[in-house]
């Protein structure tokens, strides 16, 4: 690895200096993170603050206590990528990380609950319940909303509304419930899956408090004073074009003359707000708790929040160069279906 490059990189979500071994607590608990997140390089034997290379006295034996540590400390076992890399007079650590199949792993002495870390920009976090829940169930099913639902069954889907949904589309015959896993068999029974329930239950809501949208428009710049609210709690597919409603109801619109011909024109492009809209429902994390999905409308923007953390892999850097990964696979597969996501 070129250190020149590793010099130029800013901390953040995958990537740390750290100046030496003296406190390995913090070095492991970031290599948990980088583990659990989105992967990540720690460099060992450089100042954090003013990049200065101080380097390692005896890199081997570091490279060998590092390389017990990690053994000793992390479950279940993480082997990372460890590189001695020459620096003018002395020698650093290049420590990689790639995101783990075998997440969540957490700090033995700590144990599989409190000791499970995530990394939210150049920090880390200790994650919480929904987050590990999440983690565990990735490797198991790919996704929170493709588990079933043991303790139900189909018949809690509205059939008629998914069916009216998919009438511009395609007849909606029972088994494509089951081709697009909004149900799965569990032990010969037809149940719902997370995302089957999320899409067409009837009392979604009893399970998933938080799967609505609240919209608000405020006065100003801030959340001081609000002037009208709505909460939208149609199912999840419908929902877009009522929250795209209520915001155009607070837009103002400009003529533009084009030739001999006036043309209306929104303050904000109805289809950039129309895809924030839906990738924040599509990639919510449901499994949290004690926040909807939100669009608050000011003077001078709008903004669009959902719950959870970037999808486990995932970095805002990837985002920009186009990188997508789709947290909840069935509702965005009947998302796709229905038109309203294009891949």
């Amino acid at each position: 690895m070129n250190l020149v490059d590793v010099l130029r990189k800013p901390e953040g979500k995958t990537f740390e200096f750290k100046r030496d071994l003296s406190s390995p607590d913090g070095l492991l608990k970031t290599l948990v993170a980088f583990a659990n997140t989105a992967g990540g390089i720690l460099a060992i034997g450089i100042e954090d603050k003013t990049r200065r290379v101080s380097g390692i006295p005896d890199v081997l034996e570091a490279e060998e206590r590092l390389a017990s540590l990690i053994a000793d400390s992390i479950k279940p076992r993480l082997v990372p990528d460890i590189e001695v890399v020459l620096w003018r007079k002395t020698q650093v650590l290049i420590v990689q990380v790639y995101p783990s199949p075998s997440r969540p792993h957490y700090l033995e002495r700590l144990g599989p609950d409190a000791g499970v870390y995530v990394r939210l920009g150049s920090t880390n976090r200790r994650a919480d319940t929904a987050q590990i829940d999440e983690m565990r169930l990735f490797g198991q099913f790919g996704s929170f909303d493709e588990q079933p639902i043991p303790d139900s069954n189909s018949e809690v889907l509205d059939f008629r509304v998914a069916s009216e949904l998919f009438a511009p589309v395609r007849e909606l015959v029972p088994s494509a419930f089951r081709n697009l896993r909004i149900t799965t068999d569990l032990h010969g029974r037809d149940v719902p899956t997370v995302g089957g329930y999320l899409l067409f239950a009837r009392n979604r809501f009893d399970r998933f408090l938080d799967a609505w949208l609240q919209a608000g428009r405020f006065a100003g710049r801030d959340r001081a004073k609000i002037l009208d609210s709505s909460e939208i709690r149609s199912y999840l597919p419908q929902v877009a074009d009522h929250a795209i409603a209520f915001v155009q109801k607070h837009l103002s619109r400009e003529a533009v003359i084009a030739g001999a011909h006036r043309i209306d024109r929104w303050t904000v492009p109805l289809i950039a707000l129309r895809e924030a809209i839906i990738n924040a429902i599509v990639h919510a994390s449901y499994a949290e708790k004690g926040a909807p999905i939100r669009v608050a409308v000011f003077d001078d923007r709008i903004e669009v929040e959902n719950p959870g953390i970037l999808p486990f892999g995932l970095t805002i850097e990837d985002i920009r160069r186009g990188v997508s990964r789709l947290r909840n696979r069935v509702i965005g597969r009947v998302f796709h279906e229905l038109g309203l996501i294009e891949q």
